[in-house]
């Protein structure tokens, strides 16, 4: 029998989700900040028309919802799918008060690609946007990526065990320290050293180009905060090829490489075991994955003629390869180059790098490459149980942080989700055949929106039909949120309307 939710439910999902908002109120100071200090004073009014807005809204949850109970599982769940929404509707606020963007939806799409870690974009004029519009761009990727509910963790949440419930349901499923407070506010610790010294690098380099310092260190600290976190975006239209410097690449390479790693390797290597680096399943499935999909898809452009040479084939090739399988979005072509360069092979070899995505408990999307090497035990556990006798023991366990003996229930976890995020990539793909754009297009484009990745072959504009932007809307948080929190909230909206009292 379903249960219709109470009150004290509604209030208690109203109180902490308050709270996110005004965490993410607080971060609109920045672009504020930056407007002010640049003279730009009509986006730094945009933003504090959007901080007044979230501001005013997230106080009033809080005052109206006010409680002392921590959160159960199904609350916490709600919450976090609940703070994703929100974000995107208040997220979109400046950015459709600048004007480069020809509708409100079209803002709420760029907030969640954003949000989501996506980098699928629907701007207009994208060269001459505001820094400080800018800033708010590449800023959201950077909340994102650490995860809406890590900034109400490590601010405004304290001591309570609903606390875990909300981290859990951002996809989080890692303590690094036993604390997940303490845990949210060491993931900020990683974020912002690694932001440091990575906008240092990117800044350098760009002055060494021709760049402006002020400039250059903007962009280097852009593109930092959406590599790292995996979103894609850029301050120019020519994404990554604006920039036409190996070395730049080559540094971003290792940034997305980075925010693509489990967070708890990250702690684990920081705290003085560097040879957790190489034993992990994760980064030796990513290491085995990337190879392999490379081979493919070198295979795909040499058959089209695409690029000759080794360089080309590495800045076009393998960098599109990495930037895919780490979710990141970061090209160096343009987007009809997919569809009129690179053939089906080619193609293939990408959509499986995006649909793979990164490690677990990382800025990264996709199946995840733990799922990948759970599965692959598993399979490899059975056919032993196939192949030796009956009376033998078959035990099989893999590397992660520690040794871990697999069971059932992990394999049966990793394969259900493995299976969500494939119906999933399908679904999107079916949309776009609905609205008449062919079939692998169509499933390059869904699996770039799925698994937050950002590539984009010539589909997402901001003329396409506005069922297919909500589509991919959808594909993006649900993909960014791996499902559990997603199927909470749609399971506690049927309570509401089916319940029993």
């Amino acid at each position: 029998m379903i249960l219709r939710p109470q009150v004290e439910d509604i209030k208690n999902i109203g109180y902490y989700l308050g709270k996110i908002i005004i965490g993410l109120a607080l971060t609109m100071f920045f672009p504020v900040i930056l407007g002010i200090s640049l003279g730009e004073i009509n986006p730094a009014l945009d933003f504090l028309i959007s901080l007044a807005i979230s501001l005013m809204l997230g106080l009033i949850l809080t005052k109206l919802c006010i409680t002392e109970k921590d959160l159960t599982w199904m609350q916490g769940m709600i919450v976090v799918s609940l703070s994703w929404f929100v974000a995107m509707l208040l997220g979109a606020i400046p950015l459709y008060l600048s004007g480069h963007w020809k509708s409100y939806l079209d803002a709420c799409f760029d907030a969640m690609s954003g949000f989501a870690t996506t980098g699928l974009t629907l701007v207009q004029d994208l060269d001459h946007l505001s820094f400080t519009h800018n800033l708010w761009r590449h800023l959201t990727a950077f909340i994102g990526g650490q995860g809406m509910v890590i900034i109400a963790l490590s601010f405004f949440v304290k001591g309570t065990s609903g606390a875990l419930k909300m981290y859990v349901g951002e996809a989080r499923e890692e303590k690094l320290l036993p604390n997940v407070i303490h845990t949210a506010r060491f993931i900020w610790l990683i974020s912002i050293v690694y932001l440091i010294l990575g906008t240092l690098a990117l800044g350098i380099v760009g002055i060494l180009n021709g760049m402006k310092p002020l400039n250059a260190f903007f962009h280097g600290v852009c593109i930092f905060m959406a590599a790292f976190d995996t979103a894609g975006f850029a301050p120019q239209y020519q994404n990554i090829l604006y920039y036409h410097s190996l070395v730049y690449e080559i540094i971003i390479m290792v940034i997305i490489i980075l925010g693509s790693l489990n967070f708890n390797l990250h702690y684990t290597v920081w705290t003085g075991n560097r040879k957790e680096a190489i034993k992990n399943i994760e980064t030796r499935i990513l290491f085995i994955s990337i190879l392999s999909l490379f081979f493919i898809t070198a295979i795909g452009l040499n058959r089209e003629g695409a690029y000759s040479g080794v360089l080309p084939l590495f800045r076009k090739g393998f960098f599109q390869l990495v930037s895919g399988h780490t979710t990141t979005g970061y090209m160096t072509i343009y987007a009809q180059q997919f569809i009129k360069e690179w053939g089906n092979l080619a193609l293939v070899g990408i959509i499986a790098a995006m649909a793979f995505g990164g490690g677990s408990c990382s800025t990264a999307g996709g199946i995840k490459t733990l799922r990948m090497g759970v599965i692959f035990y598993a399979l490899k556990e059975d056919l032993k149980k196939i192949i030796l006798p009956e009376r033998a023991v078959v035990v099989q366990r893999f590397h992660h942080i520690k040794n871990v003996f697999l069971d059932d229930r992990q394999a049966r976890s990793a394969l259900l989700i493995t299976l969500a995020y494939l119906g999933l990539y399908a679904f999107g793909a079916m949309v776009g055949v609905f609205y008449g754009y062919p079939f692998l297009e169509s499933l390059f484009e869904s699996t770039s929106a799925a698994a937050n990745v950002g590539f984009s072959c010539g589909i997402t504009q901001a003329g396409m039909p506005a069922g297919l932007k909500l589509t991919y809307i959808l594909q993006m948080w649900a993909g960014r949120l791996e499902f559990m929190s997603v199927f909470t909230l749609l399971g506690f909206l049927v309570a509401i309307r089916r319940g029993k009292r």
